[in-house]
């Protein structure tokens, strides 16, 4: 047995247990390989073991994997967004996870008129942690940035992407997801916040993904415990 087939089965069992133990369906909880400066046939492997879900971070990086994949994978943006490369991402990716300005937001749903898309689904970065080094809305202009963008037609706000405080412990970032599902159930009770369907939360990684499940996670974004650790 391959690898990432070992590691893929070992990150599917962890995430039905977290789920469990919080009471959940381990079916409401999506794994997003983070695929960047992975190769295409590390991705095409993955996805030939029934992983659907791939995450990029760069643009260019991620065009030249997308054109030679198979187009039934789900391609998501999880790396800083500029306006002036809305255009690109738009028309390459299936759900933006990285929303944290409104200038972003409007620069999205231009192009998709362009492109003549149908509606993008999105999720607004929410910098959790306050930290001046990292990108992200800060939670107390949240619901600002949303009542802003509801005059958007074509890109759909479904939840919130986070990346906390790095912590070794995962203990340490729990109050950190625990703080995202409270402020998206309070925009949510709102009108302001995913009000056809349910709220998707976009949080964990390899260190600290069942933890971020436990806590209510839809999305967890895993890369190194699934493809090793770049060389």
């Amino acid at each position: 047995m391959s690898q990432i087939k070992k590691n893929l089965e070992l990150i599917r069992d962890r995430i039905n247990n977290s789920a469990c133990r919080a009471g959940r369906d381990p079916d409401e909880v999506r794994l997003v390989a983070v695929s960047k400066k992975k190769s295409a046939e590390q991705i095409n492997e993955a996805f030939s073991y029934g992983q659907s879900i791939f995450g990029e971070n760069y643009l260019q990086e991620a065009s030249a994997k997308i054109e030679q994949l198979d187009p039934l994978i789900n391609w998501h943006f999880i790396g800083h967004l500029q306006s002036n490369k809305a255009a690109m991402a738009a028309n390459m990716f299936d759900v933006v996870e990285t929303v944290d300005r409104l200038k972003v937001a409007r620069a999205l749903d231009r192009s998709l008129v362009e492109l003549a898309k149908d509606v993008l689904p999105v999720l607004i970065q929410v910098n959790i942690g306050c930290e001046p080094q990292k990108s992200g809305v800060m939670p107390q202009d949240t619901a600002g940035l949303l009542r802003d963008m509801q005059a958007l037609q074509n890109i759909k706000v479904q939840g919130f992407m986070v990346m906390p405080p790095f912590s070794p412990d995962p203990e340490m970032v729990r109050p950190y997801f625990k703080q995202t599902r409270e402020l998206a159930l309070s925009l949510r009770d709102q009108g302001l916040l995913a009000t056809e369907g349910k709220i998707e939360l976009s949080m964990g990684m390899s260190g600290d993904y069942e933890v971020a499940i436990e806590e209510g996670a839809t999305l967890v974004r895993v890369g190194t415990a699934l493809f090793g650790k770049r060389p």
